[in-house]
């Protein structure tokens, strides 16, 4: 337990700093793979439409690590489902598994939040720290633990959620299932995100010896001045 005299304070990031790091990642990992999917398969077929896949996401990667950024662990994971995806539809040469691929993947990713909130080790508290710096003491609060229990079970129901979304959009076509997959699946992550971050906030703020408080905006470095 932290010592009796230590005060742990939370500083998250700058609101909009935040949102454009989570819409950078959605491009990134949702958007422009299942755009460029949907363009290359109309135009080309199916095996340049996942191959394209397969090159973005090795350039995402590629220059993230050229820029020396960092690669977030949420990115990592999401593009290595991605990678599983457009391996299998290749092996079997259907476009209908690769849409169909995220529904088994939704699942897993239920099972996972869930059976790590249960096992009392929620994944969400390490997904946390791609956006947010977080005190190692700070985990040994009870309470603590409970948010990051409550925010990965949240999650859980989120991704059934949105299995159950893209099975009921491939009911009328392979682009509406498309569609659902790289937009309408984008929404409800936003909206588990606002959910989890207002659940989050709420329960922080009254753990004793925890302050949050919310970072100023970035500001410019001064322009040298002439000697």
């Amino acid at each position: 337990m932290p010592a009796p005299d230590r005060h742990l304070v939370i500083e998250i990031p700058h609101l909009r700093a935040t949102v454009t790091r989570a819409v950078v990642l959605a491009f990134e990992t949702a958007v422009v793979p299942t755009l460029l999917f949907m363009l290359l398969l109309n135009v080309a077929g199916l095996v340049p439409a996942v191959l394209g896949v397969l090159g973005w996401s090795a350039f995402v990667i590629g220059l993230r690590r050229a820029m020396r950024r960092d690669v977030p662990h949420t990115l990592l994971l999401s593009t290595g489902m991605l990678v599983s995806r457009a391996l299998v539809a290749l092996v079997t040469s259907s476009a209908v598994v690769y849409v169909l691929q995220p529904v088994v993947g939704s699942v897993l990713m239920f099972l996972l939040f869930v059976g790590s909130a249960a096992l009392g080790k929620p994944i969400t508290a390490r997904l946390a720290r791609d956006f947010v710096h977080l005190p190692v003491e700070l985990f040994a609060h009870r309470r603590v633990r409970r948010v990051f229990v409550n925010v990965a079970l949240m999650w859980g129901g989120s991704r059934l959620l949105d299995a159950a979304m893209t099975l009921g959009f491939l009911q009328w076509s392979l682009d509406a299932g498309l569609l659902s997959r790289g937009v309408l699946s984008g929404l409800l992550t936003a909206l588990t995100i606002a959910a989890c971050a207002g659940h989050g906030w709420r329960a922080l703020r009254r753990v004793p010896d925890v302050t949050l408080r919310l970072a100023r905006k970035p500001t410019a470095a001064p322009e040298p001045v002439p000697a």
